[in-house]
């Protein structure tokens, strides 16, 4: 059995230090899974580390992926009910990758029901949307999101109505989200209209901020004081200043929260997870050959997309 991986042994743009390297797996450790992986999405959080952003916890080698689907081949005893399942092989090695070893207790099993376009994306976006929500209710506020287009703020936008928002904006760059966006009651707000974008953060109670930089800056202005600004990604690859004392700007990164949940508690958090998922719209997927991993790299990077490119692991 060998095993194709997209490595990085070094720091820098994904495209020219991502490497793929053919291997035989090592034997699989007590306690761990084997899964065939089927599909690894590529998201900003997959590429970011490999710049180097990330250092001080990125050891390396390291592949690259964070998250996706597969297969369960080989299992412990305790978990032999596993194999022939589909599961999230999460919080183990990097899932760009064919074949991926994690720790049995914290892979997700995934109903079946499911598509597994969909499963592979169960993780990153959804739990970091579903936290952000339960840490700052959006019940009865108004809410804005900024990289509105993108998949975290869509379940975000769709998730804070469920919770009871009063109303949802959504601020897009390209007007190509703006029907789509209106479609899940999200109200659209182009970037580029400034009076527009001021005017909404001038009654916003959370923003949920993704881009940081001058965008940040603006809202942060105008905010009301009693506000709650919540970044979560630097998607403009600029930080922002506040000049105000207030509103509060808070940093969510689900790292900080991972290693205190339990078992139980991680696993709790899928289970409120798919029935969201099952309900909500998500972005449609444009698929990609592991050996075309520079296509879908490409793909990501487009202006406008509106498709989450996606791995598919299997030859």
């Amino acid at each position: 059995m060998n095993n194709l991986a997209l490595w990085y042994r070094r720091f820098g743009e994904p495209e020219t230090v991502l490497q793929p390297e053919i291997s035989t797996p090592d034997a699989r450790q007590t306690g761990n899974l084997r899964v065939r992986m089927l599909f690894s999405p590529v998201n900003a959080s997959d590429l970011i580390p490999i710049t180097g952003a990330y250092r001080h916890r990125t050891p390396l080698p390291a592949i690259a992926g964070y998250e996706g689907v597969g297969i369960v081949t080989d299992a412990p005893a305790a978990f032999a009910h596993l194999p022939g399942t589909r599961v999230l092989p999460l919080r183990g090695q990097g899932t760009w990758q064919r074949y991926v070893d994690c720790p049995a207790e914290y892979a997700i099993p995934v109903p079946e029901d499911i598509d597994p376009h969909l499963a592979a994306r169960a993780y990153i976006n959804p739990l970091a949307a579903q936290m952000m929500l339960a840490r700052y209710s959006p019940q009865g506020k108004r809410v804005l999101l900024t990289a509105a287009g993108s998949d975290c703020a869509i379940l975000l936008g769709q998730w804070a109505r469920l919770a009871g928002a009063a109303a949802v904006y959504g601020i897009h760059r390209s007007s190509v989200h703006a029907e789509r966006l209106s479609a899940m009651g999200i109200i659209p707000i182009a970037q580029h209209d400034t009076a527009g974008v001021r005017d909404i953060a001038a009654r916003a109670d959370v923003v949920y901020d993704a881009t940081g930089g001058k965008l940040a800056e603006t809202i942060l202005s105008v905010m009301p004081e009693q506000g709650i600004f919540v970044c979560y990604g630097l998607l403009s690859g600029q930080t922002f200043r506040q000049q105000r004392a207030l509103p509060r700007v808070e940093w969510f990164h689900i790292r900080n929260y991972l290693d205190a949940l339990s078992v139980e508690a991680w696993q709790a958090e899928f289970h409120r997870i798919w029935p969201k998922l099952r309900a909500s719209q998500y972005s449609d997927v444009a698929l990609y050959p592991l050996t075309e991993w520079q296509r879908a790299l490409s793909a990501y990077r487009e202006a406008g997309r509106i498709g989450k490119p996606m791995l598919v692991m299997e030859r």
